[in-house]
């Protein structure tokens, strides 16, 4: 039971450390938090359920439900980051795209920032 508490507890870190923008322009990114919130859910029911089946091993249990939920959150999080895009057109035709509205997160369809 101790290894379980551990495994959790360790899973809970990792999902933590990476909640916040890793491109730093302080605006909601929905992929890393959602990301983030997946791997964590995912640890903890991968430690409920590999402790009780199986081997018994709530460690592997932990890791294995941190992956498949990090996935499954971050391609949640894309969509909805997507979704959140607004598409502009400018006076020579070249599209970019910005964030909840905001004139000072813009980007080019390449990826890169407008400024």
């Amino acid at each position: 039971m101790k290894k379980a508490i551990i495994a959790i507890g360790a899973a809970g870190l990792m999902a933590t450390a990476c909640a916040s923008d890793p491109y730093g322009y302080g605006g909601t990114n929905e992929t890393v938090r959602q990301g983030a919130i997946g791997a964590g859910i995912g640890a903890v029911a991968g430690a409920i359920i590999g402790n009780n089946v199986g081997s018994g091993n709530a460690g592997t249990g932990a890791a294995i439900g941190a992956v498949v939920g990090g996935a499954a959150g971050a391609i949640r999080g894309s969509n909805q980051d997507r979704a959140n895009q607004q598409r502009y057109r400018d006076n020579r035709g070249n599209y970019y795209y910005c964030y909840d509205n905001r004139q000072d997160e813009c980007y080019w369809e390449n990826g890169q920032r407008r400024y």
